[in-house]
């Protein structure tokens, strides 16, 4: 999930809210930093490690997964095998969607209560990591998690423990707390704090049979995650953003070698790692995040449940169109040292260069550059999508609902 941290990673930088993912003030020099997750990187790093990972936890593992690929794959078999190797009771919970439901999690939370698990293994993207978060905390709940953390403001502080084996790369959701869920009743896809992970496992060999179409949406996302956090405040140059322009320069280039070269393992391997570094943390230290375009895209899929990196790459040119000149440094800078455009002259031309950059690669990775390529029909209520989504504090010009009104009809 992209968030503005974890709050179990970064503290010190601001706190979730409702509805809104960073609330406080900047503290460049000041933050404390943690990740507990331990991820374990590699081609056959599951047959590996997970077997020995699995012994300081109890005989019932709820393993969780998505519309049955990884059946097809063999991924199953090879994670069915060690659990039961290791003399585990498997109890399955599969069907979660690609945009997860409040509902669905309901459902998982439900029957882990009833089956009395001691580990949940989420197998699969970042839909079915942030299922499972929230899984993890329900199962633990008396109340209802959305009232909890959305109407009384607190959080959950009892979880069952949470493993992961990603599949599909992209979300960097192994690497924080934050979910996005969305509530069908209310029409909110939103966020709820839930379990870290206490291990990750990232093969990037378990990518090869996912659909190209699906890899490019995801390493999309990671590009995505990099620039709202990039995006954020304060404008000034920080360590947190030089790394983040070698994550940025490192995504564009991996997405175009495996365009050529589908099955290069060195490119997936670099998205994997940039998706598990855009959400671990270390990019948002000293950071009030932007994520505006997460918000916008979020209340979009909340109406049409479309491919979240794909409505991304529809939204993120329209928006930046119109917040550029509020933030002309920072763009100029983005331009320069992410795109490799030459200074234009006036730090306005060149930012407006670094966006129309952004344009041509979507273009260019064969993403959708507009709602009606997406399927999102012409007549879609996006009034109602404008004015249920949030704002951000870390975005460079404070929008109103009319304007994003405008961009989301810009986008058609």
């Amino acid at each position: 999930m992209a968030l503005g941290a974890s709050r179990q990673s970064v503290t010190g930088l601001g706190t979730p809210s409702k509805r809104n993912f960073w609330k406080g003030c900047v503290l460049v020099n000041n933050f404390i930093f943690e990740n507990s997750t331990k991820v374990y990187f590699g081609k056959g790093c599951v047959k590996e490690y997970l077997s020995c990972l699995l012994k300081p936890y109890g005989d019932t593992v709820l393993l969780a997964y998505g519309g049955g690929s990884i059946r097809r794959n063999g991924i199953y078999d090879e994670v069915t095998d060690i659990l039961r190797g290791a003399g585990k009771t498997i109890v399955e919970f599969s069907g979660i969607m690609a945009n997860p439901t409040y509902a669905k999690a309901q459902e998982g939370a439900k029957l882990a209560r009833e089956n009395h698990v001691d580990l949940i293994l989420a197998v699969g993207g970042g839909s079915v990591s942030d299922c499972c978060k929230v899984i993890s905390a329900q199962a633990k709940l008396d109340e209802d998690i959305w009232e909890l953390e959305n109407t009384k403001h607190t959080f959950p502080t009892e979880f069952i423990p949470l493993g992961t084996i990603v599949t599909v790369f992209g979300t960097g959701s192994e690497m924080n707390n934050g979910a996005v869920i969305t509530h069908e009743e209310k029409k909110i896809k939103g966020a709820l704090w839930g379990a870290q992970a206490d291990f990750a496992f990232l093969d990037p060999s378990y990518t090869l049979t996912v659909p190209m179409k699906q890899v490019i949406s995801g390493a999309f996302d990671t590009l995505s995650h990099a620039m709202e956090t990039y995006f954020g405040k304060p404008d000034e140059n920080n360590l947190s953003d030089d790394i983040n322009e070698a994550v940025m320069r490192s995504v564009i280039r991996n997405i175009r070698v495996l365009l050529t070269d589908p099955e290069n393992y060195d490119a997936r391997s670099e998205l994997a790692w940039a998706s598990a570094m855009a959400e671990n943390g270390i990019l948002k230290i000293g950071k009030v995040t932007d994520f505006q375009c997460h918000m916008i895209e979020h209340q979009l899929g909340a109406y049409t449940n479309c491919n979240h990196g794909a409505g991304l790459a529809v939204i993120h040119p329209v928006l930046y169109r119109h917040i550029c000149k509020d933030g002309t440094a920072r763009f100029a800078r983005w331009a320069q040292n992410v795109w490799g455009i030459a200074s234009k002259g006036s730090d306005d031309e060149t930012a407006s260069a670094g966006v129309e950059a952004l344009a041509a690669f979507i273009k260019e990775i064969g993403l959708p550059t507009t709602f009606a390529e997406l399927g999102i029909p012409s007549d879609t209520d996006f009034r109602a999508i404008a004015d249920s989504t949030v704002f951000t504090e870390g975005c460079c010009k404070k929008l109103t609902h009319d304007e994003i009104y405008d961009i989301l009809c810009e986008c058609k």
